[in-house]
C-alpha cells in the first residue's frame, strides 16, 4: 500500500487564487470544497493542473458572489450547475451539489442540493469522490483513500448501475486504471464492463475518440491495450488489427513526451486503409487524419526499401518527410527484418533532430524558373517536380553551386 502525502493538500490549499476563491464561497452560511481530481493528484504527489470545487450555493449566487468579489464568472455548465470562476487569470470550476434525478446512458438530469456525501457517492470511481475542505479537513464518503494507496480503480457502489448511467465509463475505467492502477483491473468494474459493453454504440464517436487518445498516452497504456484486447474492447474500438509490438517499442522510447496521434497510428495502422477506417470510426480531425495517412505511407516505403537504409538515405528521407514522423516510424519497426537501418543513419537522424544539421531544403522556386524565362502555368510544377526528384537522388544538396547548376539543368531539358 502506498503511502499517501497529506502535507500537499496544505500546499494545495496554499494557492493564492484557489484561496481568495475558497475565502469568498466559504462564508454566510455556504461551503466549498475542492473534489475529484486536484485532490487525488495533489495525495499521489503528482501535478495538480486543474482544480475544481463544488458548493452548496446554487449556480446564480455563484456567478453573483463572483461578479462581486471582483472576479469573472463565466457560465460554462450552467444546466448542470457549473460556472467557471477566474481568479487571477486562473479558471476553477465551481459546480452546485448534486444528485442524479434521471439518466439515460449519456446525460444526467439533475436536482441540486446540499449533501456533499450525495453528491460524492453520485461519481464514477472511489479516486475521484475524495473532496478538501477550507480548513483542511480530507472528506472520504466512499473509501476512496485506501484505493488510493492500494492503486486500484473501483466503481462506486454496484459497478453495473454507474456503467448504465453513462456508458463512457466503461473507457474511463480503462483509462483511470492505465493511470493510477497497479496490478489487474477491479475484477467487479471489469466484468461489469464487459456485460454492459453494447452500450458504447449509444455513444459520440468523439466521446470514445476523446478517452481512447488519452488512455494511449496514460503511464501504463501498454499493459492496459492488452487488456482491452484480451477482454475483447480493442477490435470493437478500432475497427481492425492492433500491432502491439510497434506500440510497445513506440511506447519504451516516447515516455517523456507521448503524442497521442502517433501512438493511435503505431497501434492501429499498418496500411493507409486502416488512416481512412479509423477517421470515420473515430471521427478525428484533419489534422490528425493527414497524420495517420502520412504514417501508412511511409511506413509502407520503408517496408519495401529495398537497400539498407545509410546516412545519405536518411537524407533523403529527412528532406522529403516530416522528421518527427520519420522517428516515430523508424522507433515503431525497430528490431523488424525490414527496413534494415545502419548506424550512421541513425546518428543522421538524431542530428535533424536535435537541431544540429538542419533539415535539407530544396533549393529551387517556381520564382527561380520564370526569372530563367519560363512562363507562368502548369509547365512550373512540371519542371519543378522532376528537379527535385534529380535533387533527391544527388544527395540534397543545398549550395549555392549546385542550386545554380541544378537550375541550368532544368531550364537547359525544359
Amino acid at each position: 500500500m502506498e503511502t499517501l502525502d497529506r502535507k500537499a493538500l496544505a500546499g494545495l490549499l496554499d494557492r493564492p487564487a484557489l484561496r481568495s476563491l475558497l475565502e469568498v464561497y466559504n462564508s454566510r452560511g455556504e461551503e466549498t470544497r475542492i473534489v475529484g481530481g486536484a485532490v487525488r493528484n495533489a495525495l499521489l504527489r503528482r501535478p495538480v493542473t486543474e482544480v475544481d470545487c463544488t458548493t452548496t450555493m446554487l449556480p446564480d449566487a455563484i456567478a453573483e458572489r463572483a461578479k462581486k468579489a471582483g472576479f469573472k464568472a463565466v457560465p460554462t455548465g450552467i444546466d448542470h450547475g457549473t460556472i467557471t470562476v477566474i481568479v487571477d487569470g486562473e479558471p476553477f470550476e465551481v459546480t452546485t451539489l448534486r444528485e442524479d434525478v434521471e439518466t439515460d446512458g449519456r446525460h444526467a438530469v439533475v436536482h441540486f442540493g446540499r449533501d456533499f456525501g450525495l453528491d460524492a457517492r453520485r461519481r464514477d470511481f472511489t479516486i475521484n469522490a475524495l473532496s478538501l475542505g477550507f480548513d483542511g479537513q480530507l472528506y472520504d464518503y466512499t473509501d476512496g483513500v485506501s484505493d488510493l494507496a492500494s492503486r486500484r480503480v473501483r466503481f462506486i457502489g454496484d459497478a453495473h448501475t454507474r456503467i448504465r448511467e453513462d456508458y463512457l465509463r466503461i473507457m474511463r475505467f480503462f483509462r483511470f486504471h492505465a493511470e493510477y492502477a497497479e496490478g489487474d483491473p477491479d475484477p467487479e468494474g471489469l466484468a461489469a464492463s464487459g456485460a454492459e459493453r453494447d452500450g458504447l454504440a449509444i455513444l459520440s464517436k468523439e466521446r470514445i475518440r476523446h478517452e481512447l487518445l488519452r488512455l494511449v498516452v496514460a503511464r501504463r497504456a501498454e499493459d492496459t491495450i492488452r487488456i482491452l484486447a484480451d477482454h475483447g474492447f480493442l477490435t470493437g474500438l478500432l475497427g481492425g488489427a492492433a500491432e502491439f509490438g510497434r506500440f510497445n517499442r513506440l511506447a519504451s522510447v516516447d515516455r517523456e513526451g507521448p503524442v497521442p496521434v502517433w501512438r493511435l497510428a503505431a497501434l492501429a495502422v499498418m496500411v493507409e486503409e486502416d488512416a481512412e477506417r479509423l477517421r470515420e470510426r473515430l471521427r478525428l480531425s484533419n489534422d490528425e487524419d493527414k497524420k495517420l495517412s502520412a504514417y501508412a505511407r511511409l511506413l509502407t516505403l520503408l517496408k519495401t526499401w529495398a537497400l539498407p537504409l545509410d546516412a545519405a538515405a536518411m537524407r533523403r528521407l529527412a528532406a522529403d518527410h516530416d522528421i518527427e514522423m520519420l522517428d516515430v516510424v523508424l522507433a515503431a519497426v525497430a528490431g523488424e527484418p525490414f527496413p534494415i537501418v545502419h548506424v550512421d543513419a541513425l546518428e543522421a537522424l538524431t542530428r535533424f533532430r536535435s537541431g544540429a544539421e538542419p533539415v535539407p531544403v530544396f533549393p529551387l522556386r517556381g520564382a527561380d524558373l520564370v526569372e530563367g524565362g519560363v512562363p507562368k502555368g502548369p509547365k512550373i510544377g512540371e519542371m519543378l517536380a522532376q528537379a527535385r526528384q534529380a535533387w533527391l537522388a544527388e544527395g540534397c544538396r543545398t549550395d549555392e553551386d549546385y542550386a545554380k547548376d541544378l537550375l541550368r539543368r532544368v531550364l537547359e531539358q525544359g
